[in-house]
């Protein structure tokens, strides 16, 4: 009971900001009027009318601060999200107040202000569209499916949320508001940015061409080559063109990839960086929902998929990741795996059997899209 009592009187004592409306001006303004002319009149009925008009105004105020006290917000959120795409969310509102229900009562999201990852300016509240409870009965939890969306990747500590009204006559819209303390961890957008379809089409086509062999998928029809088994020969083949021809087939094996994201990358080049760790979600995504092995590397990080974790340990790892200027570069692990490296400096990874690995530059994401450097 004492913990409610003093939960119920921080409530009260919440900061609340007032905006009149315009019909509380034009309240003002007839209040304005009625005081002229009982002071000019002397007329009884109009100083009565006057504190009536008064008594009105000086309850809504006090009856709309009352409906905002002793709310509390809670949000429960899915265990994966990932910036720029809206994930579905349980909001629960709780009113505090035992003996008054609050009455009118909209919930809005608050911009989030500018973070390390997030770069210059606002972005837009979680909430994609406010949500309206015309009463919230006293100690009740009320509980509604709500439209998420984080703009920026990266960890969310603060996620502010405003509880307005305008109850009971609409003269002031009141709004109190409230910050969840709790941390979200936000992947980076896995929705394809322009050219990175083609870049994903170009690279498993190179994979099949890449992981070629025997098995029991047809590939393609080739020349014998000496001391090959004579059971895969396409005699029809090998009778039409006057050779000895062999019907390849592709690996019954999953194709393994291996992406290397370079995080010595120059301020100057921050922005691409950014775009950088996009491309690698979207890869990552891509090719783990096409069956694909991966291996993902970066500095101090390295991880196998299936083998050492899911493809959200690389989401999770790529929405906390940021340049750091210094970092060495590293050989490719694997030399029979396909090979994708980022960086901003390709040069230096040539030189250390990345020769052959598919390699995306700053030069790669211009306006036609990406392309990768050979």
């Amino acid at each position: 009971m004492r913990k409610r009592l003093n939960q119920l009187r921080a409530a009260v004592r919440r900061r609340i900001r007032y905006r009149i409306t315009r019909g509380g001006l034009l309240f003002c303004f007839a209040i304005l009027l009625v005081a002229a002319a009982a002071g000019a009149s002397a007329n009884n009925l109009l100083f009565l009318i006057l504190a009536t008009m008064f008594s009105t105004l000086l309850v809504s105020g006090f009856i709309s601060r009352l409906c905002l006290a002793g709310l509390e917000l809670d949000l429960l959120l899915p265990e994966h999200i990932s910036a720029g795409r809206a994930a579905r969310a349980k909001l629960y509102v709780r009113n505090l107040k035992h003996w008054m229900p609050s009455f009118s009562i909209r919930v809005m999201g608050v911009p989030e202000l500018p973070a390390n990852l997030a770069g210059p300016g606002e972005h837009p509240a979680i909430l994609t569209a406010p949500i309206y409870f015309p009463v919230i009965p006293g100690g009740a939890v009320l509980e509604e499916s709500v439209d998420v969306c984080f703009m920026r990747r990266g960890a969310h500590r603060q996620n502010s949320f405003v509880f307005t009204t305008r109850f009971p006559f609409g003269f002031l819209d009141k709004s109190a508001r409230v910050t969840l303390l709790r941390e979200v961890v936000v992947y980076p957008s896995i929705a394809p940015q322009p050219g990175f379809a083609e870049l994903l089409t170009a690279i498993v086509g190179e994979i099949e061409t890449h992981i070629v062999g025997l098995g029991r998928d047809f590939y393609r029809i080739r020349p014998y080559e000496a001391f090959e088994s004579a059971r895969h020969l396409d005699w029809k083949a090998s009778a039409h063109t006057g050779d000895l021809q062999v019907r390849e087939f592709a690996r019954e094996q999953e194709p393994s990839v291996e992406i290397f994201l370079d995080r010595d990358v120059p301020h100057e080049l921050e922005d691409w960086f950014e775009h950088a760790i996009e491309c690698c979600a979207f890869l990552t995504w891509s090719l783990w929902q096409m069956g694909a092995g991966i291996r993902f590397r970066s500095q101090q990080f390295d991880i196998r998929v299936p083998e050492e974790g899911d493809v959200y340990a690389i989401l999770k790892y790529l929405a906390l990741v940021f340049p750091q200027a210094g970092k060495p570069e590293e050989a490719p692990a694997d030399a029979s795996s396909f090979q994708i490296v980022l960086t901003a400096s390709p040069l230096r990874f040539r030189d250390l059997g990345w020769a052959p690995a598919h390699l995306l530059a700053p030069e790669a994401f211009d306006g036609s899209g990406l392309r990768p450097l050979q």
